[in-house]
């Protein structure tokens, strides 16, 4: 992921970071409903679903790292 992208998500609020966390995992659940039917036409895409929301949970969790640190 670019740092761009990486830079983007670190300025999102937290209430944005978990309407991000939301909509992903509402994809990644119709991406495995795809998988185990049969019907997915690109199955990498399960593996980036999961990716993008580790990279927003460790984002998410680094905020509330400092927030507590001070």
């Amino acid at each position: 992921m670019s740092k761009a992208r990486l830079d983007d998500l670190r300025n999102m609020t937290d209430a944005e970071l978990q309407q991000s966390i939301a909509s992903l995992k509402d994809e990644l659940f119709k991406l495995r409903c795809e998988f185990r039917s049969g019907r997915i036409e690109k199955p990498h895409k399960i593996g980036l679903a999961k990716k993008k929301l580790a990279r927003i949970y460790t984002i998410l969790n680094e905020k509330t790292a400092k927030t507590k640190n001070g």
